[in-house]
């Protein structure tokens, strides 16, 4: 049966409400306390430890070609020694909080969605609610948690190798002086850049975990439904990562330009 635009309009609009009552519950949990620390560990390796590889391959070669790119185009008005200010600042502001939340959405997100998505195929979170364990409190909490903390923590590491693959670059394989290059990064990077970019962190951590939790809760039955609740988190995790991004960037640009 095919549904008409209006019915697939009425059917986001409902998503957007379940999601919304999802993070309510969610939250309020949280500042309340809720939480099983134990789990909220097992889920800090599992989205933070796991990730490392991805996140720190993606930084690295992101840092790499950024500055080669940079120098390329810098060398042009003899400015070699401003590439590595220009990529550590982009890696800082902009490129590891977004990168590596694509990266997290891809790994995590997607097993998140499965794991719980399987849970309910096979009336696992059924099985919660009559044994009086809230499904929300045992499933979505801990790794929304996690999510918070882990991502910042990410980040940072991706903005770390990448400005040192950038320098690796720039010194090893293009010749620029070493000396200017660092001077050049620490005086045009500030403290408010790598702000800017811990904080779109927590956010991200959090959006990542909350939409991958509820298209794994919200799944269809049968493999199918899986399969397709594991990509639609994915892909809308993604979406609204760079969504958010823009309007964080625009926010955060206010409130560090009034500081």
């Amino acid at each position: 049966m095919t549904l008409t635009a209006k019915q697939r309009f009425e059917d986001s609009l409902a998503g957007l409400g379940q999601l919304a009552f999802l993070a309510r519950d969610t939250f309020a949990s949280l500042f309340k306390l809720r939480i099983v620390w134990s789990d909220v560990l097992f889920q800090l390796y599992s989205i933070g430890v796991k990730s490392q590889a991805v996140v720190l391959i993606t930084g690295a070669f992101t840092g790499m070609v950024l500055g080669a790119q940079t120098y390329f185009q810098f060398h042009k008005v003899h400015m070699d020694t401003a590439t590595l200010a220009v990529v550590s600042d982009a890696m800082c502001d902009e490129l590891g909080p977004v990168l590596t939340a694509l990266m997290v959405a891809g790994r995590v997100g997607a097993a998140i969605a499965a794991e719980i998505g399987t849970m309910r195929v096979t009336e696992q979170i059924d099985a919660l609610r009559t044994l009086a364990t809230h499904p929300v409190d045992y499933l979505v909490v801990p790794r929304v948690a996690a999510g918070f903390f882990a991502m910042p923590i990410l980040v940072m590491e991706a903005i770390c190798v990448g400005i040192g693959a950038c320098y690796f670059v720039n010194v090893n394989l293009l010749g620029i002086d070493p000396a200017y290059l660092y001077y050049n990064m620490l005086h045009f990077t500030h403290d408010v850049d790598l702000f800017m970019g811990l904080t779109k962190a927590f956010f991200y951590g959090g959006i990542i975990t909350l939409i991958s939790c509820y298209k794994g809760m919200n799944c269809g039955l049968g493999a199918q439904g899986v399969g397709r609740a594991t990509t639609e988190a994915v892909v809308y995790s993604s979406i609204t990562v760079l969504i958010v991004n823009f309007f964080l960037t625009l926010i955060l640009g206010k409130i560090v330009g009034l500081l």
